[in-house]
């Protein structure tokens, strides 16, 4: 049980992404005696359910946060440029420190705190980065880093001795070595890999997001959500086609038919289209051929028909053949 849990002499806001640094960085303010809830970020990009685990397991409140419009606007305007792919990685955690920073003023807390190691990523986790964070979140004094506080500056509640910093830790770099032994030591046994997690490092998912910024923009939240589903095509007038990959992608996108227009078979198996906005009756000939493309019609006797569907109404369209894929594939995004 951490220590002076029945008195805690401060209380702190943890930003908990579920993976084991920041679960450590809980317990080793409870065992410096500080109260600690933790805060979590949800966007299409990245989602809170490690977060939730950790929690539960810590035993802690977690506060859920919807980041989607923060990082909406840190993708169309990075203060500190992109990482290796759509990943605005600094002005994202500033970001982060800074809207958690604010529920530490509204709810009286004394500190917030993260899980980050210095030089443990060489880009975002240096010293220099480090600082330029604390700066940019506007919580100078009040952004403690247990995992390396001793190689840091002390913070306020360390300078008030609120916390007791001969209890923080001074672990540098990306050996796991130290993070490994002291979950054991706290019982910590369920935790994520240290990478990974944010669909904007990847580069295919960067890719898909670059082109809609480009084209529809990022202004409707359904569109983005719709990222993490389907393949994409961009066709040579600037039609996007969302292209379902399987049943759920095709149910999930017929219940989004209010977002453009819609194009399926109607006589044989095959994938569902959404098209945001068909730029020409060109596109919408070319979307139908790659539909058909991509159906099930090896049995078929005559064409594929398919059904275009929009505000306007509806209409049925054969696609001659052949139906082959191999055209499509200078249009396909991911």
């Amino acid at each position: 049980m951490p220590e002076n849990e029945n008195a805690p002499s401060a209380r702190g806001l943890s930003l908990l992404s579920g993976g084991l640094d920041s679960q450590l960085a809980v317990r080793i303010l409870q065992r410096a005696g500080a109260y600690v809830e933790g805060v979590c970020f949800e966007t299409p990009f990245f989602s809170s359910a490690a977060a939730r685990k950790a929690a539960s397991a810590l035993g802690i409140k977690l506060h859920v946060i919807d980041f989607t419009d923060d990082e909406i606007a840190l993708v169309q305007n990075p203060p500190h440029g992109f990482g290796g792919a759509m990943n605005p990685c600094i002005d994202c955690h500033a970001t982060m420190i800074r809207r958690a920073g604010e529920m530490m003023e509204r709810l009286g807390f004394d500190f917030v705190s993260t899980g980050e190691v210095m030089g443990q990523r060489p880009m975002s986790q240096n010293k220099q980065s480090l600082g330029v964070v604390e700066k940019s979140s506007g919580l100078l004094g009040r952004l403690l880093r247990p995992m390396s506080a001793k190689l840091l500056d002390p913070t306020i509640p360390e300078q008030e001795g609120k916390i007791d910093r001969e209890k923080l830790l001074d672990i540098r770099g990306r050996a796991r070595d130290r993070q490994i032994a002291l979950a054991a030591e706290f019982g910590i046994v369920d935790y994520p890999s240290p990478a990974g997690g944010c669909k904007l490092t990847e580069e295919g998912y960067g890719r898909k997001l670059k082109d809609l910024m480009e084209h529809e923009g990022l202004g409707n939240r359904r569109l983005v959500e719709l990222l993490n589903h389907a393949r994409r095509f961009r066709l040579p007038d600037g039609t996007g086609v969302i292209l379902g990959r399987d049943k759920g992608d095709n149910d999930m996108l017929k219940g989004d038919h209010a977002l453009g227009t819609l194009v399926a078979p109607i006589n044989c198996p095959g994938p569902t289209a959404l098209l945001p906005g068909v730029k020409s009756e060109e596109d919408l000939r070319l979307a139908t051929g790659l539909i058909a493309a991509y159906s099930r019609c090896d049995r078929l006797e005559g064409d594929v028909v398919v059904r275009i569907s929009s505000a306007d109404g509806s209409r049925d369209v054969p696609v001659p053949r052949p139906y082959d894929r191999a055209p499509f594939k200078p249009y396909q995004i991911c």
